[in-house]
């Protein structure tokens, strides 16, 4: 299957399952290729036929987005070189969860989430370890009696007690002894905290000195600015207090500027975010949802609300009512 197709079906799969989904990202170079959002759900997700391709900065640029736009990064594949995803399985690559298509398609139509996930040296799932203290108890069973059992130390149960997750085969082992369920969810929506490493946010990279102005500006009226390396918007910006955030460009107005304005238009209408390409000068009032200001007026801005009025006012010229 050719990748454009495969991103066609999963972009389907998840209309199909009630997600509003972006356009496409179709410009070089891109972390994410397309965002969707299903209530309170957001994701950014990156589809590959080969999850091999999925490299390190392409991880902490989605790593970063997800953080600044609440969203989820994940990765949908169906190999990597030497073998094909399992089905129902959770992979890691770089921080982001990394599912199969027919995981992706359980998950988010079937709303059946995950049992398993993969780490150095093996396959593991999450074990309930309340559900399996009480089992054990009820059994009128020693954590020495469950230890032989299973054929491993009185302290590696004790550890599965306290939390520690089990390789698939003695979670095998576990529910064929108790004749229970003792596994949970991997909770992918929630960026599978419980189960990756805990890694913080990587930092963001440093700002293109073509736009060293327009973040002077965005931080001059109150905004966190996160420059980006590779997304078709050049920075983030958060406001916490107003829980706004805005996506920004910055170059000559040209096809390839119009088509990423056209791109962050779409990507804020499913990340609930305002957008705004800054050009030298400006043809219109807007592209789509994405307003066009030109560069004196933006250093002319001296206030948050100025801006916020400014933009608003450029879509509302666009698209009257």
């Amino acid at each position: 299957m050719s990748r454009s197709a495969l991103v066609g079906n999963v972009t389907a799969m998840l209309e199909d399952a009630g997600f509003v989904v972006s356009d496409r990202c179709a410009i070089r170079p891109k972390s994410f290729d397309v965002a969707a959002r299903r209530g309170e759900d957001v994701i950014l997700l990156k589809i590959l036929g080969n999850i091999d391709a999925f490299d390190a900065a392409t991880g902490a640029e989605m790593r970063r987005l997800g953080e600044y736009l609440n969203a989820t990064p994940l990765v949908v594949g169906l190999r990597t070189r030497d073998e094909e995803l399992k089905p129902g399985v959770v992979y890691f690559r770089h921080g982001v969860p990394v599912l199969s298509p027919d995981t992706a398609m359980d998950l988010f139509v079937e709303e059946v989430p995950p049992l398993i996930y993969a780490a150095p040296g093996g396959l593991y799932v999450n074990i309930d370890s309340e559900v399996l203290e009480d089992a054990r108890e009820e059994r009128d069973w020693s954590l020495g009696q469950l230890a032989g059992e299973l054929g491993v130390s009185r302290r590696t149960v004790s550890k599965y007690e306290d939390g520690m997750d089990a390789s698939v085969e003695v979670a095998a082992q576990l529910e064929e002894l108790f004749d229970a369920p003792l596994t949970s969810p991997v909770e992918v929506l929630d960026g599978a905290e419980d189960v990756r490493e805990t890694e913080e946010t990587p930092d963001d990279p440093a700002v293109d000195p073509d736009d060293e102005p327009i973040v002077a500006v965005l931080t001059r009226v109150g905004y966190e600015v996160h420059p980006t390396d590779r997304a078709p918007f050049k920075t983030v910006s958060e406001d916490e207090r107003e829980r706004e955030n805005v996506l920004t460009g910055h170059s000559e107005f040209t096809e390839t500027a119009e088509k990423r304005a056209r791109i962050m238009s779409s990507v804020g209408n499913v990340t609930r975010t305002t957008s705004v390409y800054v050009v030298d000068k400006a043809p219109r009032d807007a592209v789509e949802g994405t307003a066009l200001i030109e560069h004196d007026e933006m250093q002319d801005i001296e206030e948050r609300v100025e801006l916020r009025d400014l933009v608003m006012e450029r879509a509302e010229e666009q698209n009257p009512a």
